[in-house]
């Protein structure tokens, strides 16, 4: 597949890019989507989550009332799970969410995603982001001559861009990672990604490892 490729103005270059098919023509896999989505969501889970089993908690271990003869059940102590202020019956205890998944399935859905981003010509080719300054108004400004100011925009640089990361972090709708960063949650929240050409040179290098 070919790209033009435009400038920060929305205008045309004269030049395109070639997408390597390996990586943005491949049949996507959905379940590979799923699971490596998954994974990036539970592996930022806290698990800090808590609550007081019935003997954790602060009271006295008298016995209520008598065994017998009260006419109901027997009574426990004031910690009783059934009781105000008692314990917790099978409450959330920490716990780590996390879990493996192979390289080759990460990689597979990562392509996936970016191949289903090309499918439906979703991908942007900008020949350069540089900026002389951080402006969050000249971002606003070229996503609205990209005509992407209405999407959820994924902008994947070569390296770290410490003026087009302040210029757009104040942007709700805009995510910059590197290539580095790059993962299928990224790629499936946003409807428009955004490369440079070497961009795609990194996305070579990497999806060969």
């Amino acid at each position: 597949m070919e790209l033009n490729i435009l400038n920060i103005k929305g205008e045309e270059t004269g030049k395109k890019v070639q997408l390597n098919d390996a990586i943005f023509g491949i049949e996507p896999n959905d379940h590979a989507i799923y699971l490596d989505v998954k994974q990036f969501m539970a592996n930022n889970r806290q698990g800090t989550h808590k609550s007081k089993q019935r003997s954790e908690i602060a009271g006295s271990t008298r016995k209520l009332g008598r065994q017998k003869g009260g006419g109901g059940a027997r009574p426990g102590d004031i910690k009783s799970p059934v009781r105000v202020g008692g314990g917790r019956i099978f409450g959330p205890v920490p716990r780590d969410y996390s879990f493996k998944l192979n390289k080759k399935v990460k990689q597979l859905a990562r392509k996936s995603a970016l191949s289903l981003r090309a499918q439906n010509g979703q991908i942007i080719a900008l020949d350069a982001l540089k900026f002389e300054a951080p402006k969050t108004k000249d971002f606003v400004a070229m996503m609205s001559a990209l005509k992407i100011a209405d999407k959820k925009a994924l902008f994947v640089l070569p390296a770290a861009d410490d003026y087009a990361l302040l210029s757009a972090r104040n942007l709700q709708n805009v995510n910059l990672i590197t290539v580095n960063e790059l993962n299928t949650y990224a790629i499936m929240n946003s409807t428009a990604v955004v490369v440079l050409p070497e961009t795609l040179a990194a996305l070579d290098e990497t999806f060969k490892a």
